[in-house]
């Protein structure tokens, strides 16, 4: 077997594995942050115990109610993700507000969702991810000049190389994109 031969097994291999791992439930897609996989209704993705617990006994922390209800909303599971959100204990965080926010500019509530990522901004200036998603729903509601203020807070944060940059910059060149 050539070299090349042997990586093309091996990663026909992994993706085998992958899929085997986690059969029965779906992986959230869009992202690279995003690989949460996401269980049926009234179940949550435990990260410690890496499977699928009913929400109501799970026992896990903010931070997985979090990260979880951001793969339920790349999922396209907006209403989930908001209800997800409402179990987190501290409602002020960044990253909460970020993805409401994402949820509910998805459900098609712009405005309110605008909001709640100003409150992210105001929590952390620093948080490219909101201003990724801000500078979206300003593309959304036709404020290009909006859309590239949060483009250049990004290029400060991150640069250009970075995803946030990436595809805010996209889709301010296309706003099918979103």
């Amino acid at each position: 077997m050539t070299i090349t031969t042997v990586r093309i097994a091996s990663t026909l291999l992994s993706g085998c594995l992958a899929v085997s791992l986690f059969s029965g439930h779906a992986l959230a897609v869009g992202d690279n942050d995003s690989t949460m996989p996401t269980c049926k209704k009234g179940e949550i993705y435990d990260q410690k115990t890496k499977k699928c617990v009913k929400q109501q006994s799970a026992n896990v922390s903010d931070e997985n109610r979090t990260d979880y209800a951001y793969s339920l909303a790349k999922a396209g599971r907006y209403e989930e993700a908001l209800a997800m959100l409402d179990t987190v204990k501290d409602q002020d965080n960044a990253e909460v507000l970020n993805y409401r926010g994402y949820a509910t500019r998805k459900l098609g509530r712009t405005d309110e969702g605008i909001s709640y990522y100003l409150k992210s901004v105001k929590l952390d200036p620093q948080y490219a991810k909101v201003r990724e998603y801000l500078g979206e729903a300003y593309v959304i509601k036709g404020r290009l000049d909006l859309a590239r203020e949060q483009l250049n807070s990004i290029k400060v944060i991150c640069g250009t190389a970075c995803e946030e940059y990436q595809d805010l910059n996209a889709v301010i060149l296309d706003p099918s994109k979103i």
